[in-house]
């Protein structure tokens, strides 16, 4: 049984034995399971809270532990982007080969990889 947020459904699970085209209802079962015990980063009344403001209203907690389990792949490969952009920028600016070297997500960072995903941000006027 999975208390943390660090373990993550093993997504293996749902892969058939070689051969078999088709997936079976076993491995969903199991991946379905593995759901009911894991804790998402982004917790469940939140989740439930922004589904039910969209007008989702889901009962079942396996679906609501899908869509942050989702969400938070999407926002940890915002990040991931977001800090490859600022290694290339930093590595073009100063030439240090420091391994202990701290990156800060900056907007000049963000910007480029949230385009990626098709998210347009744009400073307000009074930061111009």
């Amino acid at each position: 049984m999975n208390t943390g947020g660090d373990v993550k459904p093993n997504l293996n699970s749902l892969q058939q034995a070689e051969g078999d085209a088709v997936m079976g209802p076993q491995p969903l079962s199991d991946f379905l399971q593995q759901l009911e015990d894991y804790v998402p980063t982004i917790p469940d009344a939140v989740t439930a809270s922004y589904l039910n403001s969209a007008g989702f209203d889901g009962s079942d907690p396996r679906v609501i532990r899908l869509i942050s389990l989702a969400a938070q792949k999407f926002i940890s490969d915002i990040a991931n982007d977001a800090l490859q952009h600022c290694k290339v920028r930093s590595s073009s600016q100063t030439k240090s080969k420091g391994k202990d070297r701290r990156y800060t997500l900056t907007m000049e960072d963000l910007t480029p990889a949230l385009a990626e995903y098709g998210i347009q941000v744009r400073k307000p006027h009074y930061f111009v």
